[in-house]
C-alpha cells in the first residue's frame, strides 16, 4: 500500500480561494448547463484561476458519473463527471474533490469544468 504525499500551500506554491464577484454560466456543445453567483476562484501557483461552481446550481440531468480518478497532493482525490448536452456527451468535463485537505475545504461541494470541454463565463454583477 503506497502513501499520497500530502503538500501544503507555501509562498513558492500559493492556493488562494475567494468567492467570484458576478455570474458564472457554463455552457456544453452551446446548452447552459450551469449558472451561479456563488462560484469560488481558486488560484493555484502560476496556473489560470479555476471557477468551482456548486454542485446544486448544475443540472443535474446532464451528468453522469465516471470512474475517472485522480489526485492532487495539494487539493486530495478528485472525481469525475461526464456532461451529456445538447445530444451529446463530453467525456470527464468536470472534477470536483469531494473530500479536499483541510487548506482547500472551502470548494467541497463544489465542481469545476474544463475550460478545453465547456464555455466558462463570468459576467460582472
Amino acid at each position: 500500500m503506497s502513501t499520497r504525499e500530502i503538500k501544503q500551500p507555501t509562498a513558492e506554491h500559493p492556493i488562494t480561494i475567494t468567492p467570484t464577484s458576478g455570474r458564472v454560466q457554463v455552457r456544453v456543445n452551446g446548452e447552459l448547463v450551469a449558472d451561479t453567483r456563488a462560484a469560488l476562484g481558486l488560484a493555484e501557483s502560476t496556473y489560470p484561476v479555476v471557477q468551482y461552481i456548486p454542485l446544486g446550481d448544475v443540472e443535474p440531468a446532464v451528468l453522469t458519473r465516471t470512474d475517472t480518478h485522480t489526485y492532487c497532493p495539494y487539493k486530495g482525490e478528485a472525481d469525475y463527471y461526464s456532461v451529456t448536452a445538447a445530444g451529446s456527451t463530453v467525456d470527464d468535463a468536470i472534477w470536483t474533490y469531494e473530500q479536499p485537505y483541510p487548506a482547500v475545504a472551502a470548494i467541497a461541494g463544489h465542481v469545476a469544468f474544463y475550460p478545453n470541454k465547456a464555455d466558462i463565463s463570468v459576467a460582472p454583477d
